[in-house]
């Protein structure tokens, strides 16, 4: 029995037996994660913790360190390859405020991976810039499950780990306003998000980062784009001075409601601001940079360690589109090859965005698989190899009753100033599709063997 196994059925037996069977520590915990505000981003409400080994966060770590090295190396190559840069299928927008330099390195920030930890092997299959909520949410429901009256029992046994990481964000976020010239002791940060007219900021998961960094001895405070001011080489929230903004809203979103001269973009190109997901951080974050990543006439001249990297945690991924593109040693008609490998593939988009789905195609038949393709063809997708979901039992609480569900499992390693620091974990419901009250984030923790 593997150490994840033996952990997680000692624990499934303590929460089934006296005392803890009436569950009332886990209406206690609920009850706890309303009372800090944890709810306002979906948190899943699962009762055990997501468990990571020594050995999974030694391989993590090392992966991720090769990964994302390959991404930044890859990221300014299309910056400066106007070929590079048509494959990616930018906006024209995205692509001017790519070509401004953010003044500090991107490699410096890092970001957060999608990774699925599987029977001993680990891939990667998204890279997103870093978003706060996933950061704080897993800090403080680590804190909260770390002392509940069955994980305290647990760790008689076990060695559990938190894996903070909010601290290590705010030092990369000071790191990058030194570096792109910053000189205040003390600089002020706005965390800019996208606001519905009737949400307050307080609502927002994102001002639990801000009371975190004004923890921190730093000022603090969360606006909406609309909120912002520049005028006389200073960005302003009303009198307030502002010399990091930390960007949480998409760039698609951005552009969608403002333009180019927007007091944003405006004091970002002249340098007034140091912005933390700076705007050439999209290209990054579009899953079409994992299209260059994964073709060897683009990584042909990495570092050797990066190219191993890429081949073994890497899905093979292009763009979706009528051309022939290379499989391996192969040279294939992509629409033909996709409707020929249904099983194997599945389509996303090249952003994530609310109006746009992925298509696994081992769950649909020919028909809905060439209708899918078609919308692929249409807008921005990525066609991708399919990795292997890691699936786990979790006990829940649900009308007051412990129930056990299977649960997709998908780890985000966070990774900042060139050192991963920490990790978060997504749950969503097997099998399920569309929204789901149980998919969110889980506590995850380091375990070890006493």
């Amino acid at each position: 029995m593997t150490l994840v196994n033996e952990a997680t059925a000692r624990y499934h037996k303590l929460i089934e037996s006296e005392p803890y069977i009436d569950l009332a520590w886990a209406e206690a915990l609920q009850q706890r994660i309303k009372a800090q505000r944890l709810t306002a981003r979906a948190v899943s409400p699962v009762l055990r913790p997501h468990w990571i080994t020594s050995r999974e966060y030694a391989a993590l770590e090392k992966a991720s360190a090769a990964a994302l090295s390959a991404i930044h190396r890859v990221e300014l190559m299309v910056v400066s390859s106007p070929a590079l840069l048509a494959r990616m299928q930018l906006l024209p927008a995205e692509r001017m405020l790519a070509a401004i330099n953010p003044r500090y390195s991107s490699n410096n920030m890092g970001g957060l991976l999608d990774a699925t930890i599987h029977d001993g092997s680990l891939h990667f299959e998204g890279h997103r810039v870093t978003s706060p909520a996933g950061v704080i949410y897993a800090d403080q429901l680590a804190e909260l499950y770390y002392d509940a009256a069955p994980v305290k029992e647990f760790r008689k046994k076990f060695k559990l780990s938190k894996l903070s990481s909010a601290k290590a964000l705010l030092n990369a976020m000071l790191k990058a306003y030194k570096e792109s010239g910053g000189k205040q002791k003390k600089p002020s940060v706005a965390i800019v998000e996208a606001r519905a007219p009737f949400q307050g900021a307080d609502t927002s998961e994102n001002s639990l980062f801000a009371e975190f960094v004004r923890h921190e001895g730093y000022s603090a405070e969360v606006v909406s784009p609309e909120q912002l001011d520049y005028r006389n080489g200073e960005l302003r929230h009303g009198e307030n001075i502002i010399h990091i903004v930390y960007r949480c809203v998409r760039l698609q979103e951005f552009l969608v409601r403002f333009d180019l001269n927007h007091p944003l973009v405006r004091a970002y190109k002249e340098g007034a601001i140091c912005m933390v997901n700076n705007f050439r951080s999209e290209i990054a974050a579009k899953r079409g940079l994992l299209d260059l990543l994964t073709d060897d006439s683009v990584t042909a001249k990495f570092p050797a360690a990066e190219r191993n990297a890429i081949k073994e945690f890497v899905p093979w991924t292009r763009m979706v589109q009528a051309a022939k593109v290379t499989r391996g040693r192969q040279t294939v008609d992509l629409p033909e090859y996709v409707m020929k490998h249904r099983a194997k593939l599945i389509l996303r988009p090249n952003d994530d965005a609310a109006d746009q789905h992925s298509y696994r195609g081992s769950e649909m038949d020919d028909s809905a698989w060439e209708k899918a393709l078609r919308e692929a063809m249409r807008s921005p997708y990525v066609v991708q190899e399919v990795v292997a979901p890691t699936r786990a039992v979790f006990p829940l609480l649900q009308y007051g009753s412990l129930v056990m569900k299977e649960m997709l499992v998908e780890v985000h390693p966070h990774f900042y100033g060139g050192k991963l620091q920490g990790a978060s974990s997504w749950l969503r419901v097997s099998g399920g599709g569309g929204f789901s009250t149980l998919a969110g984030v889980a506590p995850t923790f380091l375990l070890e063997g006493k």
